[in-house]
């Protein structure tokens, strides 16, 4: 019997430490000392066969382990098997420790698999199928690409404006001086070059120069309209725009330091995003105060000659421009109770935006690899899941995208747990360069196996992204759990469960809704006669112990092999193990000495239960899994959801959220935390500058053109209102500040030399109107390589540079109007109040 065995193998098989000869205390003139040895674990399949399980008392018998099982070096567990291209292998999941760098770590994972592969017996050979760092390489190449597409265009803009290759170097030196320093603070700090950093890098492009152009231009001002020499007119431009600077400068740091301070993960995404820009802004402030007027007292000279065709063309578009912004600021201003109607408007609009753009967390990416989840019918075999597999490959490697596929059957990725009826299967697609089609993306790829996987009879499979941040739940799409927070018992459970999904499943906005809970998973409850294993001398703990035994495993102690220490595992060979009429072969040692059947001992039933029992915050719950349905966002779905379980969960159910929907609907209030900071932060900051409370009121009243503009730019092109979009509306917080300063700045000036607030507030836009068109379209185009991005991480690029565009374009074409009626409807305010306290 089992316990036989066990004892025999244990008392068998031991290490052993015998001692010495000759060892202190020892009798006085000894003269040796030496180590007394014996073999203690055994190391071959040989030595444990003939391991003596029980003689007779005359010796005439023995038995040994070979006589009554056999004995193989093999593997511990059996219940996971391995594919790759539909080949036997070993898969070895490597993680990367928290702080470590993804690139780095897969660099040195490369290479120390290249020195290990020199060492393989012949016929075995590795492949590295899923990396998941070559997403973040092909990534960062694109951004950087996009980087210096930025630049070109950024000089471009700058040169057309200023039509002097001396006059632009000054604004363009700011960009390489800023990036440098960028790159050492973000070093001081500890950040890496992700895409995160490269977003604000590439933001930062079309900010950097503003600061540097603002200089320029009034020096070219005061050099051609008043005929200053370069040195007097640079001196001249700085007490003009210096406190501008700064206020550009510190408002817009205002805006990204709070964001690096939020918590949780959308906190984590603004963080280095945020102090990336900050960095950079100082810098460039730091140089438009010291080095940029410096530059320009010595290179820029006196224009003398005759301009060229194009530059005397664009001079007098840009004047006819001008004066329509003139007569049209004076009309915002001469029908001002129609202005403000518009700008309600505006208001309103941002609320209906709001309501009807789609919302996500952050956008799905191609990442170069896709996961299937697979599942049989319930009670199957590993046998059926791996036919099943098998299928599942050959669909797969027929896919004119996929490159590799790799499978492990017997394991639940939704679950995380091992389940024979399962399986997950990860495919690798061929290269970026090579899938330039888009009908080789992931996204119509995936949608071309799901077509194919669907309907079949052998089981069910469906092919899903990961997830676009790693870390955040198992796949793509989303993860809702229902809460049992009343009984617990699964068939209510179960109840709920299928009332839910019937309501789901109808929802146009839901696709692939499905859970891995089965309440009437098949069993065998064995149930044993305590009473009568007490009467028959057997101890109740034996009987479970050859049961686990036969048709589980059982370690029976440990062995010596390849210089390393391996388990011995005890187990009834697969014959004996295959139906529930071989209970009957097993039997258990009474106290007497008798061996007992276990069938005279125990009953077996078939049962249904569930196979496992998942608890989500303390209670018992089921796990579903889904995805948004073409044409539908996250956010969409994720109302669908709550919508159904409120329709169809009985009172003592709950529902939670888990992974990237989570942190979908977390991420709402901490943005619109961030924005409405940002503008508290702003108007304080721009009160203690102009030393106003209504002044820095016209500056923050600009920004919901902004914000319009984002808003409709986005859903124009169909994207969502996802982080990196939440970002870019943080950015415009400041932006659409930044011009709003340059002519708020320039009236208070001209009010204190005596002019009126309306003719204040109209000669500061014109004089103002050419330095924010050129820093704002070298912004914008600065941007528009991010809004046409295609290949990996594009979707996160389009996000974030369509929604800064949008908000630029509104705020540099219908806000500028209303500066100028903001400004002299506060600034008169504040003079009749001044007015009425010297009265008083």
């Amino acid at each position: 019997n089992v316990q036989e065995v066990t004892a025999a193998i244990q008392s068998q098989n031991q290490a052993f430490g015998i001692g010495q000869i000759g060892s202190q205390p020892a009798k006085p003139g000894t003269e040796q000392q030496f180590v007394v040895t014996a073999q203690g674990l055994l190391s071959k399949p040989e030595e444990f066969e003939n391991i003596i399980v029980r003689t007779a008392k005359e010796g005439s018998a023995i038995v040994r382990v070979k006589d009554v099982g056999r004995v193989e070096l093999a593997k511990r567990d059996y219940s996971l098997a391995s594919r790759m291209n539909g080949k036997t292998a070993t898969t070895i999941g490597i993680y990367q420790q928290p702080g470590a760098n993804a690139v780095a770590t897969a660099k040195l994972v490369r290479a120390k698999m290249e020195e290990l592969k020199g060492k393989f017996p012949t016929g075995l050979d590795y492949k590295i199928v899923l990396d998941t760092s070559q997403f973040t390489l092909y990534s960062i190449d694109k951004v950087v690409h996009t980087f210096f597409e930025a630049v070109i265009l950024v000089v471009l803009v700058v040169f057309v404006f200023l039509q002097s290759l001396r006059a632009t170097v000054i604004p363009i030196l700011a960009v390489p001086v800023s990036i440098v320093g960028t790159f050492v603070g973000m070093h001081l700090l500890g950040f890496s070059i992700n895409m995160l950093t490269m977003f604000g890098m590439i933001l930062a492009i079309g900010l950097v120069v503003d600061d540097a152009i603002v200089v320029v231009e009034n020096v070219e001002v005061n050099i051609g309209q008043k005929g200053l020499a370069p040195l007097e007119a640079a001196k001249q431009a700085m007490t003009e725009i210096a406190g501008a600077l700064i206020s550009i400068v510190l408002v817009l740091l205002a805006v990204f330091l709070p964001v690096a301070f939020l918590g949780g993960v959308t906190g984590t995404l603004f963080k280095q995003f945020a102090i990336t820009i900050a960095i950079s802004m100082v810098i460039s402030g730091i140089m438009a105060l010291t080095l940029s007027p410096a530059l320009a007292a010595i290179i820029i000279k006196a224009h003398h000659g005759e301009k060229n065709r194009f530059f005397r063309a664009f001079d007098a578009g840009f004047e006819r421009v001008r004066q329509g912004y003139l007569a049209g600021a004076a009309a915002v201003i001469r029908f001002w109770p129609v202005s403000l109607g518009v700008f309600a408007a505006a208001l309103a609009g941002i609320l209906l935006m709001f309501r009807v753009l789609p919302s996500s967390f952050v956008p799905e990416e191609d990442q170069g690899y896709f996961f299937v989840v697979a599942q049989v019918q319930d009670a199957a075999s590993l046998d059926v899941t791996k036919r099943f597999t098998t299928a599942l490959e050959a669909i797969m490697l027929k896919d004119p995208a996929v490159q590799d596929v790799g499978t492990v059957n017997g394991y639940s990725f939704i679950d995380g747990q091992q389940n024979n009826s399962a399986a997950v299967m990860f495919g690798l697609l061929k290269p970026f360069e090579e899938r330039k089609d888009a009908k080789l993306l992931s996204f119509d790829t995936l949608k071309r196996l799901n077509a194919q996987f669907f309907g079949r009879r052998d089981g069910a499979a469906f092919a899903v992204n990961p997830p676009s941040i790693p870390g955040l739940g198992t796949t793509g799409g989303f993860e809702f759990y229902i809460q049992n927070r009343g009984s617990g018992e699964p068939r209510a459970t179960d109840a709920a469960l299928q009332a839910f999904l019937a309501k789901a499943r109808q929802r146009p906005e839901l696709q692939g809704v499905s859970t891995t809970f089965h309440a009437n998973s098949q069993q065998l409850f064995v149930d044993l006669d305590r009473n009568k294993a007490e009467v028959l001398g057997v101890h109740v703990g034996d009987v479970f112990q050859a049961m686990q035994a036969y048709f589980g495993s059982q370690v029976a102690g440990q062995f010596s092999r390849f210089s390393r220490v391996w388990f011995v595992i005890l187990q009834a060979d697969a014959e004996y193990r295959a139906n529930p009429d071989d209970f009957s072969r097993v039997f258990v040692r009474a106290a007497n000495g008798a061996n007992i059947p276990l069938s005279t001992l125990i009953t077996t039933r078939y049962v249904a239960s569930p196979k496992l029992v998942t608890r989500f915050n303390g209670f018992p719950a089921v796990k579903i899994t889904g995805d948004p349905a073409p044409g539908f966002s996250s956010g969409q779905a994720i109302r669908a959801m709550e919508e159904s379980a409120a329709e169809a969960l009985p009172g003592d159910f709950a529902y939670a959220w888990a992974g990237q929907a989570l942190q979908e609907k977390e991420s709402g209030s901490t943005s619109s935390s961030a924005f409405i900071f940002g503008l508290i932060i702003v108007f304080l900051l721009l009160a203690a500058q102009f030393e106003k409370w209504t002044l820095p009121i016209a500056v923050v009243l600009t920004v919901p053109f902004a914000v319009l503009g984002a808003l409709g730019l986005t859903w124009v092109l169909g994207l969502e209102n996802d982080v990196y979009f939440q970002v870019g509306l943080v950015t415009l917080v400041g932006l659409a500040a930044k011009n709003a300063i340059l002519i708020c700045e320039f009236a208070i000036e001209l009010v204190h030399k005596g002019k009126t607030p309306r003719e204040a507030a109209v000669e500061a836009a014109g004089l103002r109107l050419r330095a924010i068109i050129m820093t704002s379209f070298a912004f914008v185009l600065g941007c528009v390589p991010l809004a046409i991005a295609t290949g990996p991480g594009a979707n996160s690029l389009r996000a974030i540079g369509t929604g800064v565009i949008g908000g630029m374009l509104f705020s540099t074409l219908i806000a500028i109007f209303f500066v100028p009626l903001f400004f002299w409807m506060l600034e008169t305010l504040s003079e009749r109040s001044a007015v009425k306290k010297g009265k008083a």
